[in-house]
């Protein structure tokens, strides 16, 4: 005798989706400031300086009042010098002198040879002007431009994504009987293949 019914079992069918945890970084943003320090040229010029003083020469042309009395002063003491130096010797040459001699004559030829011719010619100025100088100075300063940067950034930000696992079911569990037997005739005497049982044997 064959078996009639037929049982099939269909297991159940299950996806499942993993998605790991991970940090997402949010971008900041950033601002720049640029500054401009101006810079330059500077250029520093001290020409040489030449120092004239005329005083002396000018003072030997047209004298001022206090260097006039001062040469007049000593020309006062020389002339006084002088004449006090003629009128001794002058005087001693009398006393000495002797009857037979003419001592005036001598002494006004002595004069006249002795004494020197001024003609009142001389060269003006006779004194030369005093000369100096300093030097000359030139100092040069370049400076560049300078560019400062300022840099502002926000503060990162990062956000914690957990992990997850998703379960999908794809097929549900199921159980399939299926009857593979014939027909069942009731009475079973109405099956056209119907044999009756020998009970006797």
């Amino acid at each position: 005798m064959y078996p009639l019914i037929e049982i099939t079992t269909v297991p159940i069918e299950i996806q499942m989706k993993v998605t790991d945890a991970h940090l997402e970084y949010a971008r900041g943003t950033a601002q720049m400031e640029i500054s401009r320090e101006q810079g330059g040229l500077n250029i520093r010029s001290h020409p040489i300086r030449v120092n004239i003083d005329t005083f002396e020469a000018r003072s030997s042309v047209t004298p001022t009042t206090a260097q006039l009395i001062q040469q007049q002063a000593q020309n006062g003491v020389q002339g006084a010098y002088q004449a006090t130096s003629v009128l001794a010797r002058e005087g001693r040459m009398m006393m000495e002198a002797k009857i037979d001699q003419d001592i005036i004559p001598q002494l006004a030829r002595q004069q006249t040879a002795e004494g020197t011719l001024n003609v009142n010619i001389d060269f003006l100025p006779s004194a030369a002007p005093d000369l100096s100088w300093e030097g000359g100075e030139l100092s040069i300063r370049y400076e560049m431009d300078k560019l400062n940067f300022n840099w502002r950034m926000n503060q990162m930000n990062f956000t914690f994504v957990p992990g997850d696992i998703e379960f999908t079911m794809t097929q549900r569990p199921d159980v399939i009987i299926k009857y593979v037997g014939g027909p069942l005739y009731v009475p079973p005497s109405s099956d056209p293949n119907y044999e009756p049982i020998d009970m006797q044997a």
